[in-house]
């Protein structure tokens, strides 16, 4: 597995790669903002650790061009306190977050996390619920026969939702079943990601339900959705 690592931060980055290459990851560092949004859509990595404050490209605009034309996990480093950044990366495509200062520990854990995501499934079929197909073999969404691109957290949050269709899912089984952590009254990872699943895949009808201070709930029809 290939983890890029963008970061002025030469010392933290020299630790961190240290760190994954005791792990068994082979690990490319990228100083400026430039040469890593240019490494990233080379292609050839599983993972992007990305900083926010970058030389000459800060980590949103690389964020911002990555999502365009590539679907590679991307978790934040931000800075502690700094919720907007959060939120600004997640609403951006991003697929986890960090505050600085953190153990690098737990910087591991929350790759191996999302890495986990991409692991090849065939025990799970394909799942056709209002108008929305899924395949995770080929991890594809069709949506009324269109194709509908979607994230690697989009698509489980989706299927651990149309999987359980009708039945309200927590937060806490959403951050257990995708982060392998409990959910935080702070933590908007699952917000920010049901709300782009809503933009890409709701239109006059909605699909996913808000069961105010429980979780959220995939609507199995659409009759139900316009009775709602």
């Amino acid at each position: 597995m290939r983890i890029l690592i963008v970061d002025d931060d030469e010392e933290l980055a020299g630790l961190l790669s240290e760190l994954l290459t005791g792990e068994g990851f082979h690990v490319d560092t990228k100083a400026k903002g430039p040469e890593g949004l240019a490494a990233a859509l080379e292609g050839g990595y599983d993972l992007m650790v990305l900083d926010v404050m970058l030389p000459g490209l800060d980590g949103f605009e690389i964020l911002r061009r990555a999502r365009r034309s590539t679907r590679l996990p991307i978790l934040m480093l931000t800075a502690r306190g700094e919720d907007e950044d959060r939120i600004v990366g997640l609403d951006l495509g991003a697929d986890d977050y960090l505050p600085k200062p953190f153990n690098p520990r737990e910087l591991l854990a929350r790759i191996r996390a999302i890495l986990r995501r991409l692991e090849p499934r065939t025990s799970a079929g394909r799942l056709e619920v209002n108008g929305i197909m899924i395949d995770p073999g080929t991890r594809t969404v069709h949506q009324d026969g269109q194709e509908v691109d979607l994230t690697t957290f989009e698509f489980d949050i989706l299927e651990t939702l149309m999987r359980a269709a009708g039945r309200v899912v927590s937060r806490d089984e959403l951050m257990e079943n995708l982060y392998g952590r409990k959910a935080t009254p702070f933590d908007r990872s699952v917000d920010m990601h049901i709300s782009h699943l809503r933009r890409k895949l709701e239109g006059d009808k909605p699909l996913i339900k808000t069961v105010r201070g429980t979780g959220y709930q995939f609507v199995n029809s659409r009759e139900e959705a316009m009775a709602k």
